[in-house]
C-alpha cells in the first residue's frame, strides 16, 4: 500500500497547488491582493539500518505542504481620481476597524464613505487615523475613525496672529507718512473687520504705526477709527528692522456683535531676527498680508496628501486638516494571519504592530485618489497552472502503474 501511498501524496499536493494557482487567478482584479505560493517539503522513513559505507538507509514516502508565502511587493498604483482611495507606497498597511471594535490592516485603499461621512472599506470597516482639531492632527491620540463626510461643518475661529509685507519709503520726510496696510481679520463668530494701518516717520530710521478698527465694529466707537494697537519700529542704516518700542499689543475690545472680547492679535511685523518690514528708498508698498483666522464654513472637498494629512477645503476658503491616515508595519509580515474580505490580522509569528505616521519609521507614503491592484502576474500563474497539472498527471500515472502490477502480482498467485 506504500506504492499507493507516495503518489497520492503527489496527487494532493498537485491539487492543492492548482488551488493556490485558482485563487491567485481569481483575484486578479482585486486590489490589495498579494501573490501567494504553496511550499512542499519532502517525507522520509527514519530507518536506523545503514549500509555497508555507514549510511542511513532512508526511503522516500512522498510529500506534504509545508506552508505558504505570499509576494508582499507593491502592486501597480492605479490612480482613480476618487477623493477617498488611497494606495501605500512602500512598505505597510491601512489600519481599520471592524464591527466589533478590533483593528485590522489591509493594502486595499479601495474606500469609500458611509452615511455618516466616516471612510469605510467596501465591506463596511473603518478606516483609522489620527484626530485633527481646529486643523491640527494629533498624532499622540488614540487612532479614531476619520470622517470626511461633504457638508462637516468647522467653527469660527478667531484671528490672533496677523502678519504685514511692507516697505516704507527712506526718503519720506519727517512726519510723513508711509503705505496704508489694510487686512480683514475675523472674530470668534466668524465675523469680518477690517484692521488699517498707518505709517508716520518722527525721525529718520525711526516710524510709529497705528492700528485702527471702525468705531462702528466696537461697543462705544463712535463714528471714526478706533486704535487699538500700536508702536515705534527702529531701522538701521541698511533699512533693516532692529527693534520694536513703545509697542501697546493689538487688543480688539468688545465688539456690537457679541464676540469674545477682548480679541487679542499677535504680530504684525515678525521680530528683529527676522522681519516682514523694511525701509529702503523705494516706494512705500504693502506687498502682502496674512492672517490666521477664518469664519465657519461647510467641506466642499478634500485630499489625503503623501504624510497621510487629510486636506479639507471649505466654503469659506479655509483648508484644513481634517485628520491623518495611520500606516502599520510589522517585522514579520509572512506572519500575518489571512482574515478574508483584503483584510490581515496580526499574530505571535507576524509581531505586534507598530503603527506611525507616513513615511516616517520604515513606512510608506501615501497616494491619494489612488489604489494599489493587485500584484498576480497572469503569465506566472499559467505557467505554475501547467507545471501543477503535469505533477498531477504523473502521479496519476504512478497510481495506474502500481495498479497494474498489483494486478499482475494477484494473477501470478492465483
Amino acid at each position: 500500500m506504500g506504492s499507493f501511498s507516495i503518489p497520492l501524496s503527489g496527487m494532493s499536493a498537485a491539487q492543492d497547488a492548482l488551488q493556490s494557482v485558482s485563487n491567485n487567478l481569481a483575484n486578479i482584479n482585486t486590489d490589495g491582493f498579494k501573490d501567494q505560493n504553496l511550499l512542499f517539503s519532502d517525507v522520509f522513513a527514519q530507518a536506523g539500518a545503514t549500509n555497508g559505507a555507514g549510511n542511513p538507509m532512508q526511503t522516500g514516502l512522498g510529500v506534504t505542504e509545508a506552508g505558504t508565502v505570499s509576494d508582499f511587493t507593491e502592486g501597480t498604483l492605479n490612480p482613480t481620481g476618487i477623493s477617498s482611495n488611497m494606495a501605500i507606497s512602500g512598505t505597510g498597511y491601512f489600519v481599520v476597524q471592524d464591527s466589533n471594535g478590533a483593528s485590522e490592516y489591509t493594502r486595499a485603499g479601495d474606500f469609500t464613505t458611509n452615511n455618516a461621512g466616516f471612510l469605510t472599506t467596501p465591506s463596511g470597516q473603518l478606516v483609522l487615523g489620527y484626530p485633527a482639531v481646529n486643523g491640527v492632527v494629533n498624532t499622540s491620540a488614540q487612532l479614531q475613525p476619520l470622517q470626511v463626510g461633504l457638508g462637516e461643518t468647522t467653527p469660527a475661529v478667531a484671528t490672533s496672529n496677523i502678519q504685514i509685507t511692507a516697505n516704507l519709503d527712506a526718503n519720506t520726510g519727517v512726519g510723513g507718512s508711509g503705505p496704508v496696510s489694510t487686512l480683514t481679520v475675523y472674530d470668534s463668530l466668524g465675523s469680518p473687520h477690517t484692521l488699517t494701518v498707518n505709517y508716520t516717520m518722527t525721525a529718520p530710521n525711526t516710524w510709529t504705526y497705528a492700528v485702527t478698527i471702525p468705531g462702528a465694529d466696537v461697543t462705544a466707537g463712535g463714528t471714526g477709527n478706533v486704535t487699538i494697537g500700536s508702536g515705534t519700529l527702529n531701522f538701521n542704516g541698511s533699512g533693516d528692522l532692529t527693534s520694536t518700542t513703545g509697542v501697546t499689543p493689538i487688543s480688539i475690545p468688545t465688539l456690537t456683535d457679541g464676540a469674545t472680547a477682548p480679541m487679542a492679535i499677535g504680530g504684525p511685523f515678525g521680530t528683529a531676527a527676522s522681519p516682514t518690514i523694511t525701509q529702503t528708498a523705494s516706494a512705500n508698498a504693502t506687498s502682502a498680508t496674512n492672517q490666521n483666522g477664518y469664519p465657519s464654513g461647510t467641506l466642499q472637498s478634500y485630499s489625503v496628501e503623501s504624510d497621510g494629512t487629510i486636506e479639507g477645503v471649505f466654503s469659506s476658503g479655509a483648508s484644513l486638516a481634517l485628520g491623518q491616515v495611520a500606516v502599520a508595519t510589522f517585522p514579520n509580515e509572512q506572519g500575518l494571519d489571512q482574515l478574508g474580505n483584503n483584510s490581515y490580522g496580526s499574530t505571535v509569528a507576524s509581531g505586534s504592530a507598530v503603527i506611525g505616521v507616513p513615511g516616517t519609521g520604515g513606512a510608506g507614503t501615501i497616494v491619494g485618489g489612488s489604489v494599489e491592484q493587485s500584484n498576480v502576474d497572469i503569465a506566472t500563474e499559467f505557467s505554475k497552472l501547467i507545471v501543477a497539472q503535469q505533477a498531477y498527471s504523473a502521479n496519476a500515472k504512478s497510481v495506474t502503474t502500481f495498479n497494474q502490477i498489483s494486478q499482475a502480482t494477484l494473477q501470478m498467485v492465483q
